[in-house]
């Protein structure tokens, strides 16, 4: 193989060294938002879990920059270097195959692997853990098109409905500006700072519990129980709704979720007591139509009352 001028090897490497010192120091200029990973989230971290998955997320994302700098940067290389020339007329010499990189092309993707796994691994056996012994129980029942809050330390409970006409939600509907939320949408409450252990059943067809500001999403598979336990950290009003197709009004299956101080948290338990929703929903067994609200049989009484005149 014919040897070349050394500063075109050099104008190579220059350029990529430019590349990789450019992405860094973009890297280390970048807004909080891209720091995270354009992950949903805050400035401060919303549950207990926040640091954790978006250190895996950007890590991930790392790693695979760092990978993706090395190969660009040999393929520009290879490009700039061992381009054909004007007065070249020869072919490069024809090499079956080279050991030493056969075994690099198969050792290094599975050391890249196995590393990937491992904090994989470590991060998700610690989001996933329910050992530890919750302050507030909580089950979610998803159904078409809604969710059944079932509190179950307070033995109170509240029935969600389905957004009928998800979009016409915009801005104006949003409670103290959070994205995704409104007045209309059925409101899970939760205490700050206290550990929650979710339980997750669904009435009919698979579901799936997402809370983007938390960054954690969980299946609800019909005759299955799933858990898992969070805390929130961070007072405020987020948005929830199903991650799995479920049927034809899915984005209707929507709620929010209400972080607030344990007084506030209580004040909410006593106002389900109050009205008369005491008790648990069971998963199976139960008519939408036992919890509806009493205006309809009130109407539907007139109009009676009305035909009987007539």
């Amino acid at each position: 193989m014919r040897s070349h001028p050394p500063s075109r090897t050099r104008l190579a490497l220059l350029s990529t060294a430019v590349a990789v010192g450019g992405a860094v120091l973009l890297s280390g200029c970048a807004n909080e938002s891209v720091q995270r990973g354009f992950l949903p989230g805050y400035d401060t971290e919303v549950t207990n879990q926040t640091a954790r998955i978006t250190d895996l997320w950007v890590g991930a994302w790392e790693a695979a920059l760092v990978v993706g700098l090395i190969t660009w940067g040999l393929m520009l290389w290879c490009i700039t270097v061992y381009r054909k020339r004007k007065d070249d007329h020869q072919l490069p010499v024809q090499t079956r195959y080279h050991m030493p990189l056969e075994i690099m092309y198969t050792a290094v993707p599975t050391i890249m692997i196995l590393v990937l796994f491992q904090f994989t691994h470590r991060d998700m056996t610690e989001i996933q853990d329910t050992s530890a012994e919750p302050d507030v129980n909580i089950q979610v029942i998803g159904k078409q098109w809604s969710w059944d809050f079932n509190y179950e330390d307070d033995d109170v409970y509240d029935v969600g409905r389905q957004e009928s006409d998800p979009g016409s939600l915009g801005t104006a509907d949003q409670i103290d500006a959070a994205p995704g939320t409104s007045d209309t949408l059925p409101t899970l409450y939760l205490p700050v700072n206290k550990r929650v252990e979710f339980t997750l059943n669904s009435r009919d067809v698979i579901h799936s519990f997402w809370i983007p500001a938390f960054l954690y999403k969980q299946d609800m598979v019909p005759g299955r129980t799933n858990t898992f336990q969070v805390v929130p950290t961070r007072e405020g009003v987020y948005a929830g709704k199903c991650a799995e197709l479920c049927g034809e009004f899915h984005s209707g299956m929507l709620f929010n979720v209400a972080v607030v101080s344990e007084e506030e948290y209580e004040q909410h338990m006593q106002e389900l007591r109050d009205a008369g929703q005491d008790g648990q929903i069971p998963v199976e067994g139960f008519s939408r139509l036992q919890h509806e609200p009493e205006t309809p049989a009130v109407e539907d009484s007139a109009a009676d009352s009305t035909e009987g005149e007539h």
